[in-house]
């Protein structure tokens, strides 16, 4: 190639050590387990929490901020975390952002019904789904139950080998003529993603379904969830239960090389970003660290990127740190990643991407300067400086990247937290690992990729 033309380097050629392979490997293996373990944004921000603690962070009370190593989680569904640098908060903080929530499939507040002698749940999709991804495959349903007592019961069924699974029934082909006719939008109905609950009946109902009564399937399903919970059918108004694919992330492929599973998008990012800030020397800058919630649904919410929870935790930072400092100034001068994936070249779906703009899988994180879709409508477009700026940062540490668009200009477009924070005037831009089936209940990344990315967000926390 001539010198003075750019190419992205393969992950697989930097990393090509025997020492570089063997903590891949390691680094992978412990991904799957997390993937594995943390399917939902509470279970996520827990094993951080968790991880935080044993590594000496100290959890804010009552807003104060008093280690130099402190965190602040919020609702059990987002987190704040920092780390004091050697210079003054108000020569700027550096700050990873990535996002704990992945599409799914909600249970509605009153899920539970029962119709031709089955019990269902009804859903409520959450984010970008395709909805026949949903159908005909194991489900596990992880969440939580308030009850009026003040108690919160954990749910999880379907992750043990002796536990029961749940699925949503797909039509069968034969029946299926007109369902094929319709437009793929239209041919799978979100009312219809409801969930098998159950069949049978209480052996003490037999006889009263003989007298009758229609919801007998139903009560049985009722009468186990209290049997296992202690909990009754009105208690489900103050849950908040999740389907999602049951079962352990896994490698793919005959070498391994590739990690299948879901949530990819982004708790690929969530990993990295966190072993990124756990492995990171003592930093110049002051390093803040933030997992939200409701990306997938626009940051809506107070867990989101769009509630005052990271400027209140940052005021609660200049006090403890730096009380003189102004909020603004603070803000200005700080630089940001917002570490979310992006979609990798599909080899059977390559006419919806530009090719010269698109990323390939196994070449490392990528920036996307802007997204927003059809004209950069809702866009976050880094300033050109900055962009200068990471590249000089990430050529200077040995670390692959690459830079892309989310597909051809009428056809692609996306969103992430990087708007909600560039309003404060900080410097920041899109910057993750490519994924394969982005939104589908087991998606695809390369185990070079996380290694390049974890070396990518600590050399930025570090710079």
């Amino acid at each position: 190639m001539n010198c003075l033309e750019h190419d992205s380097k393969s992950c697989w050629d930097v990393y090509s050590s025997a020492e570089d392979l063997a903590a891949m490997d390691e680094l992978a293996n412990r991904y799957v387990s997390f993937l594995t373990e943390c399917k939902t944004e509470r279970e996520t921000i827990a094993y951080v929490r968790e991880r935080l603690l044993k590594a000496g962070f100290v959890e804010s009370v009552d807003h104060a901020f008093t280690a130099d190593a402190c965190f602040k989680s919020f609702k059990g569904k987002t987190i704040f975390i920092a780390r004091k640098g050697k210079r003054p908060l108000s020569e700027g903080f550096r700050l990873l952002g990535a996002h704990a929530d992945t599409p799914r499939l909600d249970l509605k507040q009153r899920p539970i019904y029962e119709d031709c002698n089955v019990s269902q749940a009804k859903t409520h999709y959450y984010g970008g789904i395709r909805k026949h991804q949903w159908m005909a495959r194991p489900l596990a349903l992880h969440g939580v139950v308030a009850k009026t007592d003040g108690s919160v019961v954990d749910i999880v069924i379907g992750e043990k080998p002796e536990d029961p699974v749940f699925t949503i029934p797909d039509l069968l082909p034969h029946l299926a003529s007109k369902q094929m006719d319709l437009k793929l939008s239209e041919a799978f109905e979100g009312e219809k993603l409801n969930i098998i609950m159950g069949h049978a009946p209480a052996p003490e109902e037999i006889e009263a379904k003989k007298t009758g009564a229609k919801t007998c399937v139903k009560n049985r399903v009722l009468t186990l969830l209290n049997e296992r919970y202690g909990i009754h059918e009105t208690d489900l108004y103050s849950a908040e239960i999740q389907a999602v694919p049951a079962g352990p992330a896994r490698f793919v492929g005959l070498d391994g090389s590739m990690i299948g599973g879901f949530g990819h998008d982004d708790r690929l990012c969530v990993f990295s970003g966190f072993e990124a800030l756990l492995t990171a020397e003592q930093p110049e800058h002051t390093q803040i660290v933030l997992f939200w919630d409701k990306e997938e649904i626009g940051s809506e919410g107070s867990t989101g990127a769009r509630s005052k929870f990271f400027e209140y935790c940052l005021q609660d930072l200049i006090d403890a740190w730096e009380p003189k400092a102004r909020l603004s100034r603070v803000l200005d001068a700080s630089k940001a990643v917002s570490a979310d994936v992006n979609a990798a070249l599909d080899p059977d779906y390559q006419d919806v991407h530009e090719k010269m703009n698109a990323c390939l899988l196994g070449h490392g994180p990528t920036f996307n300067k802007f997204t927003g879709h059809r004209g950069k409508v809702g866009a976050s477009d880094a300033d050109f400086g900055y962009v200068a700026w990471i590249r000089g940062v990430m050529d200077k540490a040995g670390v692959p990247w690459q830079m892309a668009e989310l597909g051809k200009v009428d056809l692609g477009g996306g969103g992430t937290v990087a708007k909600f924070l560039a309003v404060y005037g900080m410097d920041i831009i899109d910057f993750g690992p490519p994924v394969l089936s982005m939104h589908s209940p087991f998606e695809l990344c390369s185990k070079a990729d996380l290694y390049a990315s974890v070396k990518a967000y600590k050399a930025f926390l570090e710079s």
